[in-house]
């Protein structure tokens, strides 16, 4: 657990003493507020039990991370393609196909993604549409392509790759995952 976890625990247990309320009856005051924006609920807080700026935002902030469904603990992948988001599935195992063979990587599953590292990020695949799957490189210099668009410095990854067909994942495609994986170690 880092030091920030411990201290919003700390910070969390201290709101609980001083307004008497479990935390189970502080999320329910944010709950049943019927309030969605987060200004709102610190400001809702703040008239209602009196609190601070601080402990009504951190108070906000794990309410709305509680009231978040959890992963089950099963694939990752039954979290982002759901509804309209489903036949888009397939593009997103026709990548991993083509990146299993290429040896050991981490899983890290996002709410909007799942990153793929080793040593560091070298993918990021998810849904960015009902229509469309994008697939984030982390890798410089590669060659110049229709399909691959540059991002600006600043962004998670370096290329990005727009699939809407599960037939796009090729053998160019492929080349440019090897490269990324490689160059994360």
């Amino acid at each position: 657990m880092t030091d920030i976890q411990k201290a919003v625990e700390t910070q969390l247990r201290n709101i609980q003493a001083r307004t008497g309320n479990s935390l189970d009856e502080l999320f329910a005051i944010v709950r049943d507020s019927g309030l969605a924006k987060h200004g709102e609920i610190v400001a809702h807080l703040k008239a209602v039990l009196g609190l601070g700026h601080g402990d009504a935002n951190a108070l906000a902030h794990a309410a709305k991370q509680a009231a978040t469904p959890k992963p089950s603990g099963g694939d990752p992948l039954d979290a982002l393609y759901t509804g309209p988001k489903a036949a888009l599935r397939p593009i997103h195992e026709a990548l991993l196909a083509k990146m299993k063979p290429l040896g050991d990587f981490e899983t890290a599953p996002k709410q909007k993604y799942i990153s793929y590292r080793r040593n560091k990020q070298f993918a990021m695949i998810g849904p960015a549409t009902n229509t469309r799957v994008e697939l984030g490189l982390n890798i410089r210099d590669l060659p110049d392509s229709p399909r691959l668009e540059k991002l600006p410095p600043g962004k998670m990854c370096n290329y990005q790759v727009r699939l809407t067909d599960a037939s796009q994942v090729d053998a160019e495609l492929a080349a440019w995952i090897k490269r990324a994986f490689e160059g994360s170690s």
